[in-house]
């Protein structure tokens, strides 16, 4: 009983009905572990898997389009539209830098079906590729040696025609001389210094 005239007071607090909650917080954690359990027994959708990142087997193509002017409308396909098209992205890239950058880069290479990982070379390839190397280096020392020497016959060439060219004219002047000699006066061809050019048969 109350002091206030025999009633009893009224609780004015809210009540929690705490088997509910119970059962509600059993539900939670029965779901947890048993999403747990999938994730460990491997229901969980896999990762894809990409390959690792090759080196690209063909040149990118900058300059097709340099200087070359094509009208655009709206019906142009975004392929023929001003600036870098990618295929494999389907997008316009304005110019050569951001197209460089957008074929490095990660969506690009995701695109392609590549992860950003590298494979890791083993002893063995590091070998092969320093061997292949030296190939390709020698064979172009080859071809260097061969263009030089070609180039050394040509030059010895062009210096033996320039030869025979000067004297075929040296010897056109020694005959000139030697006509224009003869019909000069003996006195006139002694002060120029060409008596010794004239015939001796008289």
């Amino acid at each position: 009983m109350s002091a206030y005239g025999g009633k009893p007071v009224e609780d004015h607090r809210r009540k929690w009905d705490k088997a509910e909650y119970e059962k509600v917080a059993k539900e939670r954690l029965e779901k947890e572990a048993q999403a747990l359990l999938d994730e460990t027994l491997g229901k969980k959708e896999k990762p894809v898997k990409r390959e690792l990142l090759k080196p690209r087997e063909y040149k990118v193509d900058l300059d097709s389009k340099l200087g070359k002017s094509s009208v655009i409308t709206k019906t142009t396909p975004s392929s023929q539209q001003g600036g870098y098209y990618c295929n494999a992205c389907d997008c316009v890239v304005k110019d050569s830098i951001n197209f460089l950058d957008h074929i490095n880069g990660k969506k690009h290479q995701r695109n392609l079906g590549m992860s950003m990982r590298v494979e890791r070379s083993s002893l063995d390839q590091v070998k092969k590729r320093f061997e292949a190397n030296k190939k390709k280096m020698e064979e172009k020392k080859k071809d260097y040696d061969f263009e030089e020497r070609m180039k050394e016959l040509k030059e010895e060439e062009e210096k033996q025609r320039a030869y025979r060219r000067e004297k075929r004219k040296a010897q056109k002047r020694k005959a000139d001389d030697t006509e224009t000699g003869g019909n000069m006066d003996p006195d006139m061809a002694a002060l120029m210094g060409f008596s010794g050019f004239g015939s001796s048969k008289k």
